[in-house]
């Protein structure tokens, strides 16, 4: 699964993915525990960003790596690592909770990111 996302910032600086088929709650979109942290400087900063994402490896995209898998716990999705960004070290720990099953299908061991100039 290859696909670009849209990620966009609220006035009350929360980050959110936007994925228009999504029939639960937008709260559920809400990136936090360190996806937020990511965000701000994947975006350089601004409100708003388009992030490329995979489970498998494709030329240029950065890597984050799942520490925890956090499945059979209550807030399920798992701990991972973002060691760098479009180049720059950051080590940023990140929590992605369940959407990224819904998303992938699974809790990937790495998911990998590019930067794409708009969306595609």
């Amino acid at each position: 699964m290859k696909r670009t996302f849209r990620f966009y910032k609220t006035e009350e600086q929360k980050w959110y993915v936007d994925i228009p088929e999504w029939t639960k709650s937008i709260a559920d979109l809400e990136m936090v525990e360190g996806a937020d942290a990511m965000l701000d400087i994947a975006s350089g900063h601004t409100n708003e960003c388009y992030l490329t994402m995979s489970d498998e490896p494709f030329e240029g995209a950065d890597v984050i790596k799942l520490v925890i898998d956090r499945s059979n716990r209550v807030l399920g999705g798992g701990d991972y690592i973002m060691e760098a960004c479009k180049g720059k070290v950051i080590d940023q720990k990140l929590w992605l909770c369940t959407v990224t099953v819904d998303v992938f299908g699974n809790l990937p061991k790495e998911i990998y990111v590019g930067y794409p100039e708009k969306s595609s």
